[in-house]
């Protein structure tokens, strides 16, 4: 209805409501899930409505997990050990660490560096000790993980 108004389809959320349907949305949703469209439905959407799915530089980075975010973390303090000899980081220490690739010393094109505030992810850890998994206990520890605090000026 919106386009035999005489109206395009927005590419964006926000853009244009008809009859209480963000259609910038819907456009978006369509074209984030082509795949998951019937193929009358993509055709349907591209020759029809001129809408085609989205390039390889539009789709969003994938969430990173709890279990990932843990890893580049525990990443950083090890790089951290290597460099300092101990994990007595100073609460507000920022670690600097290369993520992503795929490992085999290709371009690196996927490569980003990232800031994590290990300073704090280290006290974490350390006041969560009692619930952490054995297996992540032992990784700290290895490492030089001391599990009380250090007291400043000793």
């Amino acid at each position: 209805m919106h386009l035999e108004a005489g109206g395009e389809l927005p590419k964006e959320p926000g853009k244009v409501v008809h009859q209480g349907d963000d259609l910038g949305r819907w456009v978006r949703s369509v074209r984030l899930g082509w795949d998951k469209l019937t193929t009358v439905q993509q055709w349907m959407c591209e020759h029809i409505l001129g809408i085609e799915p989205v390039g390889e530089d539009e789709k969003p980075k994938p969430r990173r997990s709890q279990a990932d975010k843990w890893a580049m973390n525990y990443q950083a303090a090890k790089q951290y050990y290597q460099r300092e000899g101990h994990l007595q980081v100073p609460r507000k220490h920022i670690e600097r660490i290369v993520v992503g690739g795929d490992g085999s010393g290709g371009s690196g094109e996927d490569q980003e560096v990232r800031e994590l505030k290990l300073g704090a992810w280290i006290g974490n850890q350390r006041s969560r000790a009692a619930t952490l998994t054995p297996e992540r206990v032992e990784q700290l520890s290895a490492i030089g993980m001391r599990w009380t605090s250090v007291v400043e000026g000793r």
